[in-house]
């Protein structure tokens, strides 16, 4: 197989980020600048109705390898996370909230395990030595923790205590392989692909990063209980044949 010549594609689902976008994209470019590799960094856009598209068009005089999928309609984080991720060059392919919650200089702790024949390395922010500086009002831990408890029952996801987490990296195989498979297009696609990495036997690493909530999420009540709702889509796709694996 050729090997891509972008070691890393940093790809980032945007809907209505006019105000967070811009510092993000320039601590991802100060940090991946100053590294010995390629890399390349995706904004996809979700059908916003602010000046996402305008803001982001302006950073690309100042950002290295920025290059911007404008989607004019809403489809979902799912959706544009499968696009962004099937469009990238790289040969690894992070995915990476537009808040900046997980900073992308944690992608240095993640790939050594690609060497250990891992094909997903994913950030948790349960395990012992994951770090909070900011938490969610205590409503959405505790929905968390319960959606994370019936994800690993319904979802046969045993043993990941975070599914959630927006900073995952995949390898271009593995990106391929899992996204052409895809369909949950809303918040349950996390879920969707582990769920499938899992069945076409591809190992997941879970690690500890350090994550900081930011208090203009778009996450919403509504949006947990879609989310359970899109676990019993994806585990009825499973038993119904759907995915074809």
């Amino acid at each position: 197989m050729h090997k891509p010549n972008i070691k890393l594609s940093v790809v980032i689902p945007a809907y209505n980020e006019e105000k967070r976008i811009g510092p993000t994209l320039l601590d991802i470019d100060r940090y991946l600048s100053r590294q010995k590799y390629p890399y390349e960094i995706l904004v996809v856009i979700d059908g916003a109705t602010d000046k996402t598209f305008q803001t982001v068009k302006k950073y690309q005089s100042m950002v290295h390898g920025l290059k911007i999928i404008n989607n004019e309609k809403n489809h979902g984080k799912g959706y544009v996370v499968r696009q962004g991720l099937l469009q990238a060059r790289g040969e690894f392919r992070l995915f990476m909230d537009a808040d900046n919650s997980t900073v992308v200089d944690h992608i240095e702790k993640f790939f050594p395990y690609f060497d250990q024949n891992y094909s997903l390395v994913i950030g948790s922010r349960d395990l012992k030595t994951s770090k909070i500086t900011k938490h969610q009002p205590k409503w959405k831990e505790l929905l968390g923790d319960a959606g994370n408890i019936m994800i690993q029952f319904i979802g046969g996801l045993w043993g990941i205590p975070d599914t959630q987490c927006g900073f995952k990296v995949l390898t271009a195989e593995a990106a391929k392989k899992i996204c052409e498979k895809m369909i949950i297009d809303r918040w349950g696609f996390d879920i969707e692909m582990l769920v499938l990495a899992r069945k076409m036997n591809f190992k997941i690493k879970e690690i500890a990063v350090e994550w900081e909530n930011d208090q203009a999420s778009n996450v919403s009540f509504l949006s947990y209980f879609n989310t359970l709702k899109e676990l019993f889509q994806i585990r009825w796709n499973l038993i119904t044949g759907k995915y074809k694996l």
